[in-house]
């Protein structure tokens, strides 16, 4: 899935489970008397300030591009250069390539544990009350990632994400929901839509790495177990076909359709 894509579905599951909106339907139900009035969309599971919506659905577009960082020419590769251009390449090496470490079980789960360390380092100061400076840092890095993947800034303007990562960071940082699991929350549905979106490609993921179970040679030769268990090891339900296919782009079209609803809903309600 396109890095666009990941940061859109990343937003979008935030976005579900802190927001509630009604939705219309008047001229439907007036045709059709069985369909309601109206219908509401998102859970609204956590009560945020507005700020905290969108903050928080930025960290976790950010956190849906994380698992990307095993490729040193994904798109948050390019979101905080240097830095990020060193990260992406470490990471690579660490987690044996594209698509195998930071793309499993157990990548996800390293992902959230950091999430928390950086969730627990917290500051009193006078006059202040708690302050969340681990959460502040990670949120610069993620938003910055979000913001790069999800076109904010032209390219032209290469150090701007730093501005916007700052920003999101410095809020975070004073701000932060009361909620202690709030950002290990969103780095978990981040990376956890990422993972998904991945499996639902032709590529697939191998969420049990390190180990490796390869189809017996036997399986490999009947077409549609091999779409699903790769020769790699890898399993996949290709719905979407490959990366950045015509199918992606209408399931994820609409998604983001609903992200810029539910986000300007958050904003002007």
């Amino acid at each position: 899935m396109m890095g666009p894509h990941h940061a859109a579905s990343g937003a979008a599951v935030w976005l579900a489970l802190t927001t509630q909106f009604d939705v219309g339907l008047g001229a439907v139900s007036r045709v059709l008397p069985s369909v309601p009035e109206e219908v509401s969309v998102g859970l609204g599971l956590l009560d945020l300030t507005p700020t905290g919506v969108l903050v928080g659905a930025m960290v976790t577009a950010g956190a849906a591009l994380v698992p990307d960082a095993d490729h040193r020419h994904a798109t948050i590769a390019h979101s905080l250069p240097p830095l990020s251009n060193i990260m992406c390449i470490q990471v690579g090496k660490m987690s044996g390539g594209h698509r195998h470490g930071t793309h499993s079980i157990l990548g996800l789960a390293i992902f959230v544990a950091i999430a928390v360390l950086a969730g627990m380092w917290t500051v009193e100061l006078p006059n202040v009350g708690t302050i969340f400076p681990g959460a502040g840092l990670l949120a610069v890095l993620l938003t910055s990632f979000a913001a790069k993947a999800l076109k904010l800034i032209p390219d032209t303007m290469r150090k701007f994400p730093w501005v916007i990562g700052i920003a999101a960071g410095a809020f975070v940082t004073f701000f932060a929901p009361q909620e202690e699991f709030w950002f290990p929350l969103a780095m978990a549905l981040g990376v956890a839509i990422h993972i998904l979106g991945d499996m639902l490609t032709t590529g697939g993921c191998n969420l049990i790495w390190p180990l490796r179970i390869r189809p017996p040679r036997f399986l490999r030769r009947m077409p549609l177990v091999t779409n699903i268990w790769r020769p790699n090891g890898n399993i996949a339900l290709p719905i979407l076909g490959n990366a950045g296919s015509v199918r992606e782009w209408l399931v994820l079209v609409p998604v983001s359709g609903y992200v810029i609803w539910a986000m300007a809903d958050t904003v002007f309600s």
